[in-house]
């Protein structure tokens, strides 16, 4: 046995002895003289060992040209662009992706190459790729330098038409998965470098096996006002990316988000509320027991923000949620069924706890209520809002919510402008009061507002959230003890 024979037999790599021959004489070659031929085997065995991944998931960005076989689990267009040259050739380029039982990695072919993988390959083929790795946009990418088939081997990897959302991994694409839209945002746009105007929007979906926030560009971004919490609907031809540590799904120019008439279940996991505790982010879901009025304040910036209070009950306690920005705008209202999503518990108002609902939390009214609850229905009284009886709540602890919609302490906002009392500031304490303005809580007391100030009323009158009444009577201590309200 030769030198170049004795290496090859320590070798573990799936080269025949033919191959390695050519190999170490190249080898001798490229290094004029340099090398004996013992030394370039053992040269040529180095960079064969470092080629060896034991799968995908060992694939990394910075490591020399690696060798691996896979699963084709989607086929990407042949896509042309211009070089840099006046008399350079149009390039091709083609994306494929590949999957083993560790992973998923996308795979970039070029030129001949790309026109070669577009026509010739198909999803369930088995290759053997050889090529470099980088860091891409979507994760660890292959620029291919090699390929061929490998019709005998056999890779355990279940190609799927669609997707759920637990089945999502980083580097996926052409993505089809069926969800219930459970939030949707506006429409916002941004400068690119080149100069020109993007547009981005997103919506969050759920499905029997969770939820996922969907991110829509450009020409799809408008989707995000045209559709509705509830509905049913398909993205196609996604793309799997990491934001934050969370997947999220991402839809371009290419894909499309469409309504189905299949009914998506989706049902929310959720942290009783009795034990919530200051510092988590968690899932909250139950009724809305009142619906404060939105608020504008200042930031420190100068910009102009808004928030809105709600409470929310379920079978084991109630509490506040403070809706930021453009979930202010969110149409609630008491007796409709929700569910909150990545909130965050704080300290409240009063040393109470509240949830907050910023940009990364997702509020789904998942059953609009058929009325507000009524007054008066403390202590154990009837509620007439099927809602809420069906949480069997006494209906008495709602005199604490906040009718002037400060936000927490503990919130990263500036302060909202009412803080109620505003009777003090009209007449004199012992005096005759008259107030006009909506009601924001039906209890005891009952809070009005007018758009400016709030009140706490002491009276008896059956009064209902959202309804607009006077009530007269003596001002003690910044509450109107009415004997009328009208």
């Amino acid at each position: 046995m030769g030198e170049i024979e004795d290496v090859y037999a320590d070798l573990d790599a799936d080269v025949s002895i033919e191959e390695f021959r050519e190999a170490v004489e190249e080898k001798v070659e490229q290094m004029g003289g340099l090398a004996d031929e013992e030394t370039a085997a053992m040269l040529i065995a180095h960079e064969l060992g470092e080629n060896e991944v034991n799968g995908v998931a060992d694939v990394e960005p910075g490591m020399e040209d690696v060798e691996f076989t896979a699963k084709v689990t989607a086929v990407g267009e042949l896509r042309t662009f211009e070089r840099d040259g006046e008399d350079e050739p149009e390039g091709r380029v083609a994306n494929v992706d590949l999957a083993d039982e560790t992973g998923s990695v996308r795979v970039t072919f070029w030129d001949e190459m790309a026109e070669g993988a577009t026509e010739e390959l198909s999803v369930g083929d088995v290759i053997a790729v050889k090529g470099r790795p980088k860091e891409g946009y979507n994760g660890v990418e292959v620029n291919v330098s090699d390929v061929d088939p490998e019709v005998d081997a056999e890779v355990d990897v279940q190609v799927q038409d669609t997707y759920r959302v637990e089945d999502l991994s980083l580097g996926l694409s052409n993505v089809n998965l069926a969800g219930k839209v459970l939030d949707t945002d506006e429409v916002r746009t941004f400068d690119r470098d080149d100069g020109s105007e993007g547009k981005v929007s997103n919506l969050v979906v759920g499905d029997p096996t969770g939820k996922v926030r969907v991110t829509m560009w450009d020409g799809m971004a408008d989707r995000a006002e045209e559709l509705s919490d509830g509905l049913s609907v398909e993205i196609v031809d996604g793309y799997v990316r990491e934001r934050d540590g969370s997947l999220e799904l991402h839809v371009g120019e290419r894909g499309a988000v469409e309504e189905i008439d299949e009914e998506v279940e989706y049902v929310p996991e959720s942290t009783p509320i009795e034990t919530l505790e200051i510092g988590q982010t968690v899932d909250i879901s139950g009724v809305v027991r009142s619906a404060d009025p939105k608020r504008t304040f200042d930031r420190d910036d100068g910009s102009e923000g808004q928030v809105r209070n709600v409470r929310v009950q379920d079978d084991t306690g109630d509490v506040r949620v403070a809706l930021w920005g453009p979930k202010a705008d969110k149409e609630i209202a008491p007796g409709d069924e929700v569910a909150l999503a990545d909130v965050e518990i704080q300290d409240g108002w009063q040393d109470d706890i509240e949830a907050s609902a910023g940009w990364q939390a997702t509020v789904t009214v998942l059953d609009e209520g058929d009325g507000a609850p009524s007054a008066g229905n403390d202590a154990g009284g009837d509620d007439e809002n099927a809602g809420l009886g069906s949480f069997g709540g006494d209906g008495g602890t709602s005199g604490d919510a906040n009718a002037g919609g400060e936000p927490s302490s503990g919130s990263d906002n500036a302060t909202a402008s009412s803080d109620g009392g505003a009777a003090a500031a009209v007449v004199a304490d012992g005096e005759d009061a008259e107030f006009t303005g909506t009601v924001v809580q039906a209890g005891d007391p009952v809070v009005l507002d007018d758009g400016e100030e709030t009140v706490s009323v002491d009276t008896d009158a059956d009064v209902r959230l959202g309804q607009e009444v006077t009530v007269r009577g003596e001002l003690s201590d910044g509450r109107i003890d009415a004997d009328d309200v009208f």
